[in-house]
């Protein structure tokens, strides 16, 4: 191990804000001879369009750029890396199929690239992307500094995805009731409202009425959904 992995390593252990943490992998990655760095993260939730977080040290107007175009959607990189945990080279080849995107990217100074991701059996998915204006890539350099970037790239991913993931579900979580939360676990075990009333005592009213305030508080369409939602939320644990 590197004197600057160990460097990393000691610096985690004293700071607990993300953007100390991402601070502390810029200058990881500067160790590695380039000068801009970004975190992904893209929490499962919610299902139908998962969000995306994310830390970077680009250049502000290519940031307005990227979102506003929606380069995100469109982003080669981030397709390949929700299938691959193989590091990934940017080149014209890559961005064959999105070449305003990479004129753009070239045009802010992001002309040499690397890209490491790193997928969860949860369903997130996390990429570190380190990248510099010149000087190109050379196969002697992946070699020497793949294992290096995957490193560090887990090490970015292990310090701050739980904040991340922390952080985005406090903002997307409502307050249920612990009533509304113990009816919805009884729901999500596959219990009717009538069987549920019978555990909990009450009756099959007052349990629809709990449901139906966890639906609504939950902005769902329904109770299966709304238990979906729960969950992923990390509400019902």
């Amino acid at each position: 191990m590197d004197g600057w992995q160990i460097e990393l390593l000691h610096a985690l252990e004293r700071v607990s804000d993300e953007n100390a943490i991402f601070a502390l992998i810029m200058e990881a990655s500067l160790a590695l001879d380039f000068n801009y760095c970004a975190y992904g993260l893209q929490v499962p939730y919610p299902i139908s369009s998962p969000k995306a977080i994310m830390l970077n040290n680009y250049p502000a107007a290519w940031q307005e750029r990227y979102s506003k175009a929606r380069y995100l959607e469109k982003d080669p990189t981030i397709a390949l890396g929700r299938q691959s945990e193989r590091p990934i080279i940017w080149s014209d080849q890559l961005y064959a199929q999105a070449p305003d995107l990479w004129e753009e990217a070239r045009g802010h100074g992001l002309r040499k690239g690397l890209s490491q991701s790193i997928l969860n059996t949860g369903g997130s998915c996390a990429m570190l992307t380190i990248a510099r204006s010149d000087t190109p890539i050379s196969e002697r350099e992946l070699h020497q500094n793949g294992d290096k970037l995957r490193w560090l790239a887990s090490t970015a991913h292990v310090s701050l995805s739980s904040i991340l993931n922390r952080r985005h579900r406090n903002a997307e979580a409502p307050e249920l009731t612990e009533r509304e939360r113990e009816v919805l676990m009884w729901t999500a075990d596959g219990k009717s409202a009538s069987e549920i009333a019978d555990l909990l005592t009450v009756s099959k009213n007052t349990v629809d009425f709990h449901i139906k305030n966890a639906v609504r508080k939950l902005k769902t369409a329904n109770k299966t959904a709304a238990v979906v939602r729960a969950a992923m939320l990390g509400l019902l644990f």
